[in-house]
């Protein structure tokens, strides 16, 4: 399972040229699946999400993760952070999970994030062709790989 984490000022997804979800200051989190994660994975990148320390504190110092600042994480499906580009210059998907098991993984860590954070988590729809907004604070932008944590 692969993250992409960008601290935002407010991001935003749209489906249809409906609003779907909105947030304030707090986390843009892509989420990229494959047929061999599991919980371990979710459990591994939703306690690094909720915890990095990568908001401002009064001095300036990136020393505050998104709940001390008491922010919002938005959480969107991405298939395509799973991409093989090693060959050629046409991306390959085949290491993306199906909807079979996309989806309730993608369900687990969407409700792993709302305990972790004592709240609510805006999503994405899986699946859909999302139109995503976002202004980002920094830039800052963390990748994290549960396959590189060794769990």
């Amino acid at each position: 399972m692969k993250v992409v984490i960008q601290r935002v000022k407010h991001a935003s997804v749209n489906i249809d040229g409906k609003l779907k979800s909105k947030i304030e200051q707090g986390l843009l989190v892509l989420v990229g699946i494959e047929d061999s994660d599991n919980e371990k994975d979710i459990n591994y990148l939703v306690r690094k999400t909720c915890n990095l320390r990568i908001f401002d504190d009064e001095k300036g110092v990136m020393n505050l993760s998104v709940k001390d600042i008491n922010g919002d994480i938005l959480v969107v499906s991405q298939f395509t952070l799973m991409a093989d580009t090693r060959k050629g210059n046409r991306p390959s998907y085949i290491r993306a999970s199906g909807h079979d098991i996309a989806v309730p993984l993608y369900e687990k860590f969407i409700k792993a994030v709302e305990i972790e954070l004592g709240k609510e988590v805006p999503t994405g729809t899986f699946g859909a062709d999302m139109k995503v907004e976002l202004l980002n604070d920094g830039p800052v932008t963390i990748i994290i790989d549960s396959k590189e944590a060794n769990l």
